[in-house]
């Protein structure tokens, strides 16, 4: 077997008559699995270890061959696959070139070197100096929140630590709380991924929130100011929390403010080993990720580096990130650049792979 099976489809409620492998769910499941390359003979095993005949599998697997319907898939199926060598030949070229094992940190980056080097460049920087005049720097706190703002109800995630895609599924997890009271659920509830207000809260398009922007300093000269209040977006969370492996749909910069958190990058070349059947999501965990379900992650090259206090993160287009709250963090990311900055993605929704 090239690659692990996808697991047969559970029968339905109430499902009596004796399986077939001519039933569109088994028909389905032998055409996936041969497109993953599956073996004939692995596949024949599982069916028989579901119920069916060992010959009525044979046949089906072998019929699904000259089937005209997969034939079209598997005439698709090589275009996919030059399409993926091309991104992977181009993706060792950039492996080979200096300093690309690690992300810089660097301070003073002109905007013309940032555009050229960064933007058109397609790479991730830390620049140390954007946020060295920001009032926030020495103002925001989470005590800070609680006295200025904690009268007031914010939108967070909550009971995340149930559901493996709390993310895919962020409007089941919407909460409305005091912000004050979060402040304190968060200074007392130590390290979890359970509660975060993320910038799904949007806060910052309400009036009452406008000292937070208040406190943001001078930008580069390659944002627009004109543009931060609709183009930026407030994070405050305990320690622990992760937002999973997933490429935005736009350039940004993320400054932290309070707190360090740890961000990991891979490249957008490397999609095609990033098994992103469901919208914008990976469903690799890098924490764990489970080689056995998900082996062409293997050889992935992942980069990594923790921001500190005042740290502000560049996330170029495309970029896969999964990124971790080491500490209480707020943070606070904008994306009011002057150049270009929509874009549009055909993204899948196979959300039962």
């Amino acid at each position: 077997m090239a690659l692990r099976e996808i697991p047969p489809a559970p029968q339905p409620v109430g499902y009596q008559r004796q399986p077939r492998p001519d039933d569109a769910r088994w028909m389905q499941w032998i055409a996936e699995n041969r497109l993953r390359d599956c073996t004939a003979a692995s596949m024949t095993d599982t069916m028989v270890a579901a119920g069916l005949d060992r010959q009525a599998a044979q046949q089906a697997i072998a019929a699904m061959e000259v089937h005209p319907v997969f034939v079209a898939a598997r005439r698709h199926q090589q275009l996919q696959r030059k399409f993926a060598s091309v991104m992977a030949n181009q993706q060792r070229i950039w492996e080979m070139g200096w300093a690309y094992d690690g992300v810089e940190k660097r301070s003073h980056v002109s905007p013309a070197e940032f555009f050229e080097r960064y933007v058109v460049g397609s790479r991730p920087l830390v620049l140390t100096d954007v946020a060295g005049d920001w009032p926030a720097l020495h103002r925001w706190s989470p005590a800070d929140l609680r006295e200025r703002f904690g009268h007031l109800d914010v939108e967070i995630q909550a009971e995340r630590a149930v559901n493996p895609k709390y993310e895919q599924d962020k409007l089941k997890h919407r909460h409305n709380v005091r912000l004050g009271d979060f402040v304190d659920r968060v200074l007392a509830g130590g390290a979890t991924n359970d509660y975060y207000l993320t910038a799904n809260n949007e806060i910052l398009r309400r009036p009452e929130f406008a000292p937070l922007l208040a406190d943001i300093g001078t930008l580069p000269l390659f944002c627009d100011p004109a543009q931060l209040a609709q183009r930026s977006s407030f994070w405050f969370g305990p320690a622990g929390t992760v937002t999973p492996l997933h490429h935005d749909t736009l350039m940004l910069l993320h400054t932290q403010v309070v707190g360090r958190k740890r961000w990991r990058f891979i490249s957008p070349l490397e999609t095609p080993r990033l098994y992103n059947h469901d919208g914008v999501f990976s469903a690799i965990d890098l924490d764990h990720p489970d080689l056995d379900r998900y082996p062409a992650f293997r050889d992935v090259k992942v980069l990594e580096v923790v921001l500190e206090p005042g740290d502000t993160v560049f996330l170029p287009l495309g970029w896969w990130h999964q990124v971790a709250s080491l500490e209480v963090s707020l943070s606070f990311s904008f994306s009011n650049f002057v150049f270009p900055n929509t874009y549009s993605y055909e993204n899948p929704s196979i959300s039962d792979w």
